[in-house]
């Protein structure tokens, strides 16, 4: 009898071990690692930012955008709109959990940009009507050489130069001589039809990539024709050099920063021939910054000493050659720049 007991004893010894170890292995802490988090701006000025979050081990998400707001999800995917007008750069914080409730987390930075600055949109042109530009918004500058920057196109009035089309705006370059130049393209200004102080721009567009081709987006100061360049000012908001593609410059020119003097930066895109991209400007008394896809990449400091505090009107060209463009592509035979709209907030 003792011998049974002591052999039952044994085996609940055993159970209680086993019992021991597997409670142990089970509540050994799973710990989630490698928390990568991706945000993507709208760039429509609606606020929205798509957020996904992704990290080993993890099985909730939770997301803190900034603004008091937070969300918890099992996906890693969320959708927020931010309301304050004009461009802000919010702190978004993410935590992923695992299973067994250990955490880690992550914060990003985001510029978000709501429409309207002051809440205004006071001029635009959407493009949305097949044929010729609207003449109450636009006009041409018609001549050869770039005044000044030795470019190879005869700017042209012609609708094989700019047309609308699909909802959209073609500026094209086109390989043909033309009162002895060897290619014609367009130039659109809102000259003496639309200029403003102070605000915001957007203009969406894709651009050519071609080897010669030297497409902008850009403002004149509007007494131009009594001071003459550079004391008007010139604010270039997108350029780009075809045989660069993916490359956009933002540039100032103004009295003792011209030409190649002209101040400002440059950033790397993706895809800026088959994408829309929004090229946009922010600008006040105290700042002007030049941004891609709502990503500054150039600030500067306004003030008074600076022709930036005066009304400017828009430009819209593709030049060929030229100081920026550079050599031509032995096959180029034409090129757009395709805009799908422009816009201005005050």
């Amino acid at each position: 009898m003792l011998k049974l007991n002591f052999s039952i004893m044994i085996a609940f010894l055993f159970v209680l071990l086993m019992s021991s170890c597997t409670k142990s292995n089970t509540d050994a802490a799973v710990v989630p690692a490698n928390l990568m988090v991706y945000a993507t701006p709208s760039t429509d000025g609606g606020g929205v930012v798509n957020f996904s979050a992704t990290a080993d081990n993890a099985v909730a998400y939770t997301f803190n955008f900034g603004t008091g707001d937070s969300t918890t999800n099992y996906t890693g995917n969320a959708i927020y709109q931010f309301t304050t007008s004009g461009t802000n750069t919010y702190t978004v914080t993410v935590t992923a959990k695992s299973s067994t409730g250990v955490a880690i987390t992550k914060s990003v930075d985001v510029a978000v940009y709501v429409a309207g600055n002051s809440g205004k949109l006071v001029w635009a042109d959407e493009f949305n009507s097949d044929g010729l530009p609207d003449t109450t918004k636009w006009g041409y500058d018609i001549g050869a050489g770039g005044w000044g920057n030795g470019e190879l196109q005869y700017y042209t009035n012609s609708s094989a130069n700019a047309y609308l089309k699909g909802g959209s705006l073609f500026v094209k370059a086109i390989k043909q001589s033309y009162n002895g130049s060897n290619y014609t393209s367009a130039r659109l200004i809102t000259k003496n039809k639309f200029a403003f102080m102070y605000g915001r721009v957007d203009v969406r567009a894709k651009l050519p990539i071609e080897a010669g081709t030297w497409p902008a987006i850009w403002m004149l100061g509007s007494n131009i024709d009594a001071v003459g360049w550079p004391n008007c000012g010139e604010i270039d908001i997108m350029e780009q050099k075809g045989f660069e593609p993916n490359k956009i410059l933002g540039t100032l020119h103004y009295p003792g920063h011209f030409g190649g003097g002209g101040v400002g930066s440059a950033t790397v895109i993706t895809d800026a021939a088959a994408t829309f991209h929004t090229y946009s400007l922010v600008w006040s008394p105290a700042t002007i910054k030049i941004l891609v896809d709502n990503q500054a990449f150039f600030t500067f400091a306004n003030n008074a000493s600076v022709p930036f505090n005066q009304n400017f009107f828009m430009i819209l060209n593709v030049a060929m050659g030229g100081s920026l463009g550079g050599t031509v592509g032995a096959s180029f035979t034409s090129a757009a720049m395709e805009v799908d709209y422009v816009r201005v907030y005050k």
